[in-house]
């Protein structure tokens, strides 16, 4: 079975669970003061002789420590995107997304440092949005994930007339995207930093969407993992709440098991319905760009499905 694509590295989007045997941010294998376990069962010091913190008092090693916590806390960026936006105002639930940590190439940190101010915003979940203000009036779809923002770059240019409010949670991707659109003279974009399930439940108003696209989502492969899929029928249930009746769903994904998954609970869902006569998969929409990573996946064999249901 073939790798998926997942350029956005979802998506989307929605701080996050770290990955199967990574430990969390801001712990360590080995806690000052106590021991360590080998793989044999024997308990070995924390610090060996010859360990670079071998002779360091207690009080500087907590206080290394603690400044490694707060650069961890603050923004990279000065005026840009939170690290973690929502803080503690919401529940830590399962997370269908996680972030991915890269370099930010200097030409991404000048738009983050120029254009957040202008056309980013936090998910905090402490205010409800007024899109038609945020857009001038215009129709507004959410976006879920975009990766680079290539995609979303190219559907703003194609369809001024529509806003696109694009949500992730990769920071050189949310600089890349900014820095097309400014390049680009595209002023119907947005960028959006944080989990799209609380911008959703908390930051939009019912029925102000005008559609929601989710392409190339996390598949989660594992089966354990599946839970954190982000197409499930509760996911579904509050876009449906945001959704204006006709405005369309679109997701796309080249993991076989998970596009399964994406048309069995959106079939099932009673308050939307496949634009598709057959009940099937549709064919990608002109207005979706083919990605570099979908057409690298695409010589590799890879099947891409799309998936198109409108709201009751």
């Amino acid at each position: 079975m073939s790798e998926p694509l997942n350029p956005s590295a979802d998506s989307s989007a929605n701080p996050s669970v770290p990955a199967p045997g990574e430990a969390a941010a801001g712990t360590s294998s080995a806690v000052a003061g106590t021991g360590s376990v080998s793989p044999a069962g024997a308990t070995s010091p924390a610090h060996s002789p010859s360990s670079p913190a071998a002779g360091i008092p207690d009080d500087l090693r907590a206080a290394s420590f603690e400044r490694q916590r707060r650069l961890r806390q603050e923004p990279r960026f000065p005026g840009g995107p939170a690290v973690d936006p929502a803080g503690s105002h919401h529940e830590r639930r399962i997370r269908s997304f996680q972030p991915r940590r890269s370099r930010v190439t200097p030409g991404q940190e000048d738009a983050l440092l120029r254009l957040w101010p202008k056309w980013g915003l936090d998910i905090d979940g402490q205010r409800v949005l007024d899109l038609p203000e945020l857009f001038d009036g215009l129709p507004v779809v959410l976006e879920i994930g975009f990766g680079m923002g290539e995609a979303t770059a190219q559907m703003a240019a194609a369809d001024p007339g529509t806003g696109i409010l694009a949500v992730d949670v990769h920071t050189p991707g949310q600089g890349n995207l900014l820095g097309l659109a400014d390049r680009n003279g595209l002023s119907n974009v947005r960028v959006a930093n944080g989990d799209a399930i609380i911008l959703l439940r908390e930051m939009l108003k019912p029925d102000s969407l005008d559609g929601l696209r989710v392409y190339f989502p996390d598949p989660w492969p594992k089966k354990r993992h599946h839970k954190r899929r982000l197409i499930q029928p509760e996911f579904l249930d509050l876009a449906a709440q945001r959704l204006k009746p006709g405005a369309v769903i679109h997701c796309a994904t080249d993991w076989e098991p998970y596009a399964e998954q994406m048309l069995e609970v959106l079939s099932a869902h009673p308050l939307f319905e496949n634009t598709q006569v057959d009940g099937g998969y549709a064919p990608r929409p002109a207005f979706r760009p083919l990605t570099r990573f979908e057409g690298q996946g695409l010589d590799k064999g890879h099947v891409v499905h799309d998936l198109l249901f409108a709201r009751h």
